[in-house]
């Protein structure tokens, strides 16, 4: 059970403080990036009206996440978050894969990553409120209905990065652990690989979609 304990430090002094980096959520989202990057050079290298295996992927992808964000944002604002939307699903859902491949670990295990990402959706989320409506409508709106509900509606907001990002760091921490407990328990050599599969395919998709789709339902609900 030491697995779970075990951080690769780098500790870097900076200004009389110690600063420190996890070095394998560093690797491992380096990973995640470079094999997205080399993903999208291979899927379009070669485009075509017959799509290869790759380019029917990527298309698949790209179509189905452009269409979710055309519903909740419309057309014209689509053209804006859709890309970020289409990239923020294949690197989550890449990132909760690799859990599934011996000796690589999701990013998405260490808080630092989702928070991150929850704190990047935030501030999307209210730019494009304060684009859209202007900042004195912006502001305005935490003071409904009543003037004295603004501390509410701002706790209400930090609130929404606290729960996407333990939702998806709540899910992929505690995979790994029912994982790590019953390939202590169980002597199989076959169920501890099963459940392994099942958080990593299913469990890891399912909460990859859940992160992007609260996203844009925070952005849907910051522009309208």
């Amino acid at each position: 059970m030491e697995e779970l304990g075990r951080v690769h430090q780098l500790i870097v002094p900076f200004f009389g403080h110690d600063m420190t980096f996890n070095l394998e959520v560093m690797v491992m989202t380096w990973l995640v990036i470079g094999s997205l990057l080399l993903f999208g050079f291979l899927a379009s290298r070669k485009r075509s009206r017959l799509p290869g295996p790759l380019q029917s992927v990527g298309e698949l992808f790209v179509v189905h996440l452009y269409g979710l964000t055309e519903d909740a944002l419309g057309k014209e604002k689509a053209k804006t978050y859709a890309p970020l939307i289409c990239a923020l699903f294949m690197f989550l859902v890449l990132s909760n894969w690799f859990g599934i491949i011996p000796n690589l670990e999701e990013p998405t295990k260490d808080l630092n990553t989702p928070l991150s990402l929850g704190l990047m959706g935030f501030v999307i989320a209210h730019y494009a409120g304060i684009k859209a409506k202007g900042f004195k409508e912006y502001v305005k709106e935490y003071f409904q209905p009543i003037f004295f509900m603004m501390p509410l509606n701002v706790i209400g907001e930090l609130a929404k990065v606290v729960s996407i990002s333990f939702r998806l760091f709540g899910n992929i921490m505690g995979g790994s652990i029912i994982i790590l407990v019953v390939s202590y328990l169980t002597y199989s050599i076959i169920f501890p690989p099963l459940l392994n599969a099942f958080f990593g395919l299913f469990v890891g998709t399912i909460q990859a979609f859940v992160f992007t789709m609260l996203t844009v339902v925070y952005i849907s609900v910051q522009v309208r």
